[in-house]
């Protein structure tokens, strides 16, 4: 597996909250990934350097629906593999827009007057 796998970051609230208290990034990553060419994917993809990976497997929900005559099919989502990825303190992935920033707040009707 090369080193330029495509990384989809996981945006959630829980990936947001793991990403400010823990420095911990959420990914989707190939089935064929492991740990190490993980690790090594993000430390030369976003020039950080990774402390650790834990990796996750999740089934893909099985799906029911009704055809036209009334018969039932079956179907399922696609399987996906997570990668929680901690990084050294002090580095970080600009993953999540800075949503601190001032600047891009609209003024209000009532600052015009």
């Amino acid at each position: 597996m090369s080193l330029s796998m495509i990384l989809k970051p996981r945006v959630s609230e829980k990936a947001y909250g793991l990403s400010q208290k823990g420095n911990t990034y959420v990914f989707q990553v190939p089935g064929d990934a492991n740990k190490l060419t993980i690790a090594a994917a993000i430390a030369e993809q976003f020039k950080v350097t990774v402390v650790g990976v834990n990796i996750t497997n999740l089934k893909g929900k099985t799906k029911r629906t009704v055809r036209k005559g009334g018969r039932s099919t079956t179907g399922s989502r696609s399987d996906i593999k997570k990668a929680y990825v901690s990084l050294k303190d002090g580095d970080s992935i600009a993953i999540f827009a800075n949503e601190e920033d001032d600047s891009a707040v609209k003024p209000s009707k009532k600052d015009k007057k």
